[in-house]
């Protein structure tokens, strides 16, 4: 079930065809939060698609890493925990949140 490959001197990475062809319509189109999207496919690239089941990172590397700006990674984490794709796990006041990553449709 594989919609698009994305290919770089490190890693090829295979995409469920859900997320193309479904969850990147519904954020785009419907939800008009492309920044939501792209943040879902990062943290995604750094979980699911490494076999990780979380990555703990701060907003300023979401930000760094995806080309959003501190704001927009924050409302695209709010729309991504509201659809429930991500859980936000907090490990301490000095330390980085931890974000898990799901596939809801793979349970269908």
């Amino acid at each position: 079930m594989v919609g698009l490959a994305i290919v770089n001197s490190a890693m090829r990475l295979s995409l469920d065809s859900y997320i193309t062809d479904t969850l990147m319509r519904d954020f785009l189109g419907h939800d008009r939060a492309p920044s939501a999207f792209a943040l879902y496919l990062w943290l995604w690239r750094h979980t699911r698609a490494v076999g990780k089941p979380a990555i703990g990172a701060s907003l300023q590397v979401m930000a760094t890493e995806t080309g959003l700006s501190k704001s927009s990674v924050q409302n695209a984490l709010r729309r991504l925990r509201r659809r429930k794709l991500v859980t936000v796990r907090r490990g301490g006041p000095t330390q980085a949140c931890h974000y898990e990553v799901h596939e809801p449709w793979r349970g269908r």
